[in-house]
């Protein structure tokens, strides 16, 4: 029999680049955007590293590496343009990544409360979730729109443990960037980051308390912080 030993904790995820690999799918729409304009389009792998700022800076670095200098008043068209077509083509080819849905509940078995902060749009976040069948694991997924501020504000770690019904003093943050470390930092909690994720500074320079390669290796880094 599984031991509750998890009981009290709270698990905060990020998203993209660490539940989910997200980037066929945001770089799919990134480059119908593109062809729609006669630009070149962007190789999947060398921009895996645009992900993670959100889709304006996603739609500038695509558009500049393309060799088109962004236009900021043609910004608010693209936008809408982008989210309409990611939303029609938000599961086409994202998954989980493998062991991740295994780990949630393996970590659910032990009494963990697992929640979901994301600095991806909340309808975005939900809806994907919805499409690939995760949804029930969360008790909260929380985009902006679920808080009062986003990473890296401490905000963001803390209202989407709250809203869990988990205790901020007691949760572990688990992200992919520097973005999901400072808001770690930034809440007083640990971080563990993936090295798999969406990162231009390899997660391995970043300074986080732990680091996995896979995630047969997320309980045993949560053990470890937690003693």
């Amino acid at each position: 029999m599984t031991t509750r030993d998890l009981e009290g904790w709270t698990i905060a995820f990020d998203l993209d680049g660490t539940l989910v690999e997200t980037a066929p799918d945001l770089i799919g729409t990134l480059n119908r955007l593109l062809a729609q304009r006669n630009l070149p389009a962007a190789p999947l792998e060398s921009a895996r590293t645009l992900i993670g700022r959100g889709a304006i800076p996603l739609l500038m670095r695509g558009f500049e590496a393309a060799g088109e200098p962004w236009d900021e008043a043609a910004s608010p068209a693209l936008l809408e343009a982008f989210l309409a077509d990611y939303r029609l083509h938000i599961a086409d080819g994202s998954t989980p990544y493998p062991g991740a849905v295994e780990a949630l509940d393996r970590l659910a078995a032990r009494g963990a409360i697992l929640c979901v902060a994301t600095n991806k749009p909340t309808t975005l976040a939900v809806a994907l979730f919805d499409a690939i069948g995760l949804s029930s694991r969360f008790a909260s997924l929380c985009g902006p729109q679920s808080v009062s501020a986003r990473k890296p504000d401490a905000a963001h770690i803390r209202e989407a443990v709250l809203q869990a019904g988990g205790d901020p003093a007691r949760a572990i943050m688990v992200g992919d960037s520097i973005t999901d470390l400072d808001a770690a930092r930034a809440t007083g909690v640990p971080c563990i980051l993936t090295t798999f994720g969406y990162t231009e500074t390899p997660a391995a320079e970043l300074g986080a308390d732990a680091l996995i390669d896979h995630f047969d290796e997320l309980e045993a880094a949560i053990d470890a912080l937690i003693r």
